[in-house]
């Protein structure tokens, strides 16, 4: 018989190897899959990360798919880190990317139209993030619920936009206008769609680390986390971290909108994100909500959403393939990040 026993410490290594460990459990599971839709499990993975990672143009594409969720990631690090359970960080990056897209519409000089842009989408995201906030500490009401259902509050906003007031006159397509040239966001190599809204998500996750592990602000968040009972006896105002958590946590997603407005689509439609808000889920988990953990995370996920279009074309394999190894790498990680509290312990067998 087997029993799990609670581990007095666990091993650097193991930590490490956590994520690792998942990931390869994923590719595992998902390969039965594979196998039933007649494919080589093999050539299937060898497609997708060929056609992610194989070459300069394909690990830019793959970095340009990363760059929200590495947004999104750390937008849902930093809140679960004070157990504010963000579940909308989707909605977040839908009201960053219509606010920005309304600022980027009005003509004025390109590093203005940048900037404000920025301050605009992350200012849009925190907005929407402060009314789950709210709620849980004025009047006690579910996050998960709330931050949950205001994703279709915001992505019905957004239908009634570009099907309404932005509907393309000419062509009748829902989608807004686009920005002006002038707030495109300069590609920093020519022939690929690498832009500079992938840098600034690079430049986030040490920020964001720095911010939680060297700052007053992030020794708050941390302690609120871990037991708001002592934050409250140290003297920390529990709520008010809270909120300044969901503040954060909604800007960074808002900036995942204000990227794909300013450096991939240059406008705002319906499919402006394919789930990015809950990627960012996974994303997080996987990182074990370690900023720095959120960078690597991302890319693999945005290598398997890339490679998984090329591996349906050359093998027959269902494309949504990647959201299966999406679901599966979360449930992987939960079921390692157990393992990180206990051990298997064989009991004898009693007589």
């Amino acid at each position: 018989m087997f029993r799990l026993e609670v581990r007095t410490s666990t091993p650097a290594w193991f930590n490490l190897a956590l994520p690792l460990l998942a990931i390869l459990a994923t590719l595992i599971l998902c390969s039965g899959l594979i196998a039933l839709a007649g494919a080589g499990v093999f050539e299937s993975y060898g497609v997708m990360f060929t056609a992610s990672l194989g070459d300069s143009y394909a690990v830019t594409e793959t970095l340009v798919r990363a760059a929200p969720m590495i947004f999104t990631g750390l937008a849902v690090a930093v809140a679960f880190r004070a157990k504010f359970w963000n579940i909308g960080a989707e909605g977040q990056l839908l009201a960053g990317a219509v606010a920005s897209c309304f600022i980027g519409a009005i003509p004025m000089p390109g590093p203005l139209a940048m900037l404000f842009m920025a301050l605009a989408g992350a200012a849009a995201g925190a907005a929407v993030a402060l009314v789950p906030a709210t709620l849980r500490v004025k009047f006690k009401v579910d996050d998960v619920v709330s931050s949950l259902l205001l994703n279709s509050v915001i992505y019905y906003a957004l239908m009634a936009l570009i099907e309404g007031p932005w509907k393309d006159s000419f062509s009748g397509y829902p989608i807004s206008p686009p920005i002006e040239d002038s707030a495109n966001f300069p590609v920093l190599i020519e022939g690929t769609r690498l832009h500079l809204g992938v840098v600034a998500a690079l430049i986030a996750a040490p920020l964001i680390w720095f911010l939680i592990v060297r700052t007053t602000l992030g020794f708050r968040i941390r302690v609120t986390g871990e037991n708001p009972e002592a934050a409250r006896y140290g003297g920390i105002h529990v709520e008010r971290v809270l909120l300044s958590t969901a503040l954060l946590s909604g800007a960074l997603a808002g900036l995942a909108g204000v990227g794909e407005v300013g450096g991939v689509h240059f406008q705002v439609m319906s499919d402006i994100s394919p789930g990015y808000g809950y990627s960012g889920i996974v994303v997080a988990m996987l990182a074990r909500l370690n900023p720095l953990g959120v960078v690597p995370a991302a890319i693999f996920l945005a290598a398997v959403m890339t490679g998984a279009e090329a591996m349906s074309r050359a093998t027959g394999v269902p494309a949504f393939l990647s959201d299966v190894i999406q679901g599966t790498a979360l449930l992987a990680m939960l079921v390692a990040l157990l393992f990180t509290a206990y051990r298997i312990r064989r009991v004898g067998a009693v007589g």
